[in-house]
């Protein structure tokens, strides 16, 4: 065999090796949150239910990596993770002791258009799920929001367009908002207003400029009764919805990250917002992390709710090797 031949079976050999390796290795490993408090401690109005750090593996040919949504599938029992590059990852996670110990993968796809194909553009950040709890198999859809050009749509959980939502006029036109990267970032389904969106930052007419202040108010939108719901932000500094999760009551869990340069502290906040008449609202603050108080936080971005009062919690890395995929599981107290 000449040297070329045997290069090229060297190579055929260590890209195999490195398959092998990488489907042998494990998704996911159990990391601290905090240096102050372990699994099973109460914090605020939460209990720490265990982290783990996911290794951003190749599924079925997609890259996990930059997961900005959740939804968890009771009749599946899967836990849906979406990815920004418009992926859909179908998760298995196990819980021991109501704690999170590791997650398994199933399977990935790509999204796909009404013509079958893939997107030609992404920015897919928001996810939430219909007829996931209905005691009928294979017929979940996922509902998801997008930045870039604003729109929300229904796929199955493999990824196939089923339709689009109409959007309220003031939300159809990227430039009604502060940037094409601050559009819809999260989406929910309520018992009462069925689909509820909002943009990342405050729409250009909405106190954007003090967004950079930590003084502005967010806006929740009811896509069918053209409703909406105003609260102000977490008060730091560009602080940004990156998830809504409704609960049995038709409150609204809203996850909130506040993050300026890494010279600053990163916050993540998750409120509690009860929805009242004629737009009014009441917050209450579940839990903050901050980066520079002990906890080991990441991008937070993507919240979904698990059984009883439990939930997922996971972190955008943005590709990058200085971030980390953070899975984070916890109870919510009442």
């Amino acid at each position: 065999m000449n040297r070329l031949g045997i290069f090229i079976k060297t190579l055929i050999l260590f890209t195999l090796l490195m398959i092998t390796v990488a489907w042998n290795s494990p998704l996911s490993r159990p990391v601290r949150f905090s240096d102050q408090y372990k699994e099973g401690d109460t914090y605020m109005k939460i209990r720490l239910r265990g982290t783990v750090a996911l290794a951003n593996h190749q599924i079925n040919g997609f890259k996990l990596t930059e997961l900005s949504g959740l939804a968890w599938d009771e009749d599946e029992k899967l836990l849906y993770a979406l990815s920004d590059k418009g992926y859909v990852f179908h998760l298995r996670p196990f819980i021991s002791n109501h704690t999170l110990t590791h997650i398994q993968p199933v399977a990935a796809y790509g999204l796909r258009n009404q013509k079958n194909r893939g997107f030609e553009s992404r920015d897919s950040e928001g996810l939430t799920l219909l007829k996931g709890n209905n005691g009928v198999r294979h017929d979940s859809e996922l509902v998801i929001s997008f930045e870039g050009q604003p729109r929300i749509a229904r796929f199955n959980s493999q990824g196939k367009w089923l339709g689009n939502y109409h959007l309220p006029k003031h939300l159809q036109q990227v430039e009604n908002y502060y940037s094409a990267n601050k559009a819809l970032e999260a989406v929910t389904v309520h018992p009462r207003f069925s689909i509820i969106t909002a943009p990342e930052w405050p729409l250009k007419n909405e106190n954007t400029l003090y967004s950079l202040q930590g003084l502005h108010k967010h806006t929740l939108y009811a896509l069918d009764s053209n409703q909406r719901w105003t609260f102000p932000a977490y008060p730091a500094p560009k602080s940004a919805i990156v998830a809504l999760e409704t609960l049995d009551d038709g409150s609204i869990l809203a996850l909130e990250r506040a993050f300026t340069s890494v010279k600053q502290p990163l916050i993540i906040s998750v409120r509690r917002i009860l929805l009242g008449e004629n737009g009014k609202t009441e917050s209450m603050l579940v839990a903050k992390w901050d980066n520079s108080q002990g906890w080991f936080i990441d991008n937070f971005e993507g919240l979904s709710h698990h059984r009883a009062a439990y939930f997922f919690m996971v972190s955008d890395d943005n590709d990058s090797d200085l971030q980390r995929t953070l899975l984070s599981y916890w109870e919510l107290l009442e």
